[in-house]
């Protein structure tokens, strides 16, 4: 699970930061000009989902039973939403429309001659391996081995009584209590 979650989110990360489209646009003098966008430009949702993707592959090991389900569950639909945003967004020029407007600074210019990389659907299979890993933790977690008792919140003890002798106090020290509250 943790395997498939940091490698399904690497490949998303790494699919966001390149370049998914590219085009020309007319320039003003009646030269072009190149525009291009990121995936991270074109939308935001793969990568927070694949953050949080991150964040689960290290929470489900601090968490037992239904929690550990719970965070299977969540990191399921976090790989499915980071496939769809690439999916939907795979061919869509809109962004890149935007950036060439930017560029021109005039509101309706239009980028021509786009293309489009295989970055949007490799961030895909990136959302499909976290989806994956989400899956398998909803069906085998339960019997995955979970941090130890010794990270859970400490329980309040009786305190130590004022006429215990050292060793009593150094062993109330020893399980974590204060021998001097009281």
């Amino acid at each position: 699970m943790l395997l498939l979650t940091v490698l399904g989110a690497v490949l998303v990360l790494t699919a966001v930061s390149r370049v998914w489209a590219t085009g020309k646009v007319a320039g003003v003098t009646g030269g072009t000009l190149d525009v291009s966008v990121t995936g991270s430009t074109v939308s935001g949702l793969p990568t927070g989902l694949a953050l949080a993707a991150l964040a689960a592959a290290v929470a489900v090991f601090a968490v037992r039973g239904a929690g550990r389900i719970a965070v299977g569950v969540l990191t399921t639909l976090a790989g499915l939403g980071v496939a769809a945003g690439a999916a939907v967004n795979a061919g869509d020029a809109s962004a890149l429309h935007t950036e060439a407007a930017r560029k021109l600074a005039l509101a309706g210019a239009q980028a021509e001659q786009v293309g489009h990389s295989v970055w949007p659907w490799l961030a895909l299979a990136g959302g499909l391996l976290i989806a994956l890993a989400g899956l398998l933790t909803v069906r085998f977690g339960r019997d995955w081995p979970g941090m130890g008792s010794r990270y859970d919140a400490p329980t309040r003890k009786a305190p130590v009584k004022a006429g215990d002798t050292p060793a009593d106090l150094w062993k109330a020290l020893d399980r974590g209590e204060d021998p001097t509250a009281g």
